[in-house]
């Protein structure tokens, strides 16, 4: 028997998400959750403050179609290409509106969610020394004396999304879900938020893994739903390749706001099945 988590992408996101949210959607070059990132451009979702280490080309999509109040994240671009076009444009010119930014490192984003999910108000790490971040973000990266060495560290104030969005190989019907192959932070993110909506390439009965795959399992999950292809134009291990060709792309589709929203009409709004 299937569990009541598992439903369509689209009653997930409406069942989950509302405007005004903190979101975060994770997946590192891999397994990222491209499939629902346009269902929430599909419900009008709007100021939405958008968490992500390496916001690529779904965060781009998302800021260019309005959603998107504020971002929080850890270097921004189209990995092999470029600059995101649409992020420059609403941060710079303030077009579709404007958008705030809180930029951290890949360290900090990585302990912040593993703050949050041990229920921690902050984290610490060795790290910022040497770059400018922590004196262009003084209010969000601070130090603090070590109680036992003396030695400076940089804090940084804990992760708690109101939502976390990842996309993972297989769930089971109970509504556990198993990844592998780059994993990023996604079980951090995930066990950091208030709520969790996965989406998958496959339901299985049983999983048959290794011991080494991540498994997050059902009790920290509101839903979860079978959305084949649902990373692309990322790349599932296992599954299928990256879409090289259509990150180069996207440069030129993203350059101009004609093009982009010519794109995201054609692309996103009149195709309900990605």
């Amino acid at each position: 028997m299937n569990s009541p988590k598992i439903t369509s992408l689209s009653a997930a996101i409406a069942a989950n998400v509302q405007s005004g949210q903190s979101l975060a959607l994770e997946g590192f070059t891999h397994l990222i959750p491209f499939a629902a990132a346009h269902e929430l451009i599909r419900q009008g979702l709007r100021d939405l403050t958008l968490i992500r280490m390496t916001p690529d080309l779904v965060y781009d999509q998302l800021i260019g179609a309005g959603c998107v109040r504020k971002i929080i994240f850890s270097w921004g671009g189209n990995p092999g290409v470029g600059s995101l076009h649409r992020f420059r444009d609403a941060y710079e010119q303030g077009y579709p509106q404007p958008l705030e930014i809180e930029e951290y490192s890949h360290a900090a984003m990585a302990n912040a969610y593993q703050a949050g999910a041990s229920g921690l108000p902050f984290a610490v790490l060795r790290g910022f020394l040497g770059t400018d971040l922590a004196r262009l973000n003084p209010e969000h990266i601070r130090w603090v004396t070590c109680p036992f060495t003396g030695e400076s560290l940089a804090a940084v104030r804990a992760l708690q999304p109101d939502v976390t969005i990842i996309h993972a190989q297989q769930a089971d019907r109970e509504g556990n879900v198993r990844l592998w192959g780059i994993v990023g932070v996604q079980k951090e993110a995930a066990l950091a938020a208030q709520k969790v909506v996965v989406t998958v390439e496959e339901i299985v009965d049983k999983f048959e893994g290794s011991a080494n795959d991540c498994i997050i399992p059902h009790w920290v999950i509101n839903n979860v739903a079978l959305v084949p292809k649902g990373a692309a134009p990322s790349y599932a291990m296992g599954y299928y390749k990256r879409n090289n060709a259509f990150y180069l792309a996207w440069d030129e589709i993203a350059r101009s706001r004609e093009g982009f929203q010519q794109w995201i009409a054609q692309q996103i709004l009149s195709n309900p099945q990605h």
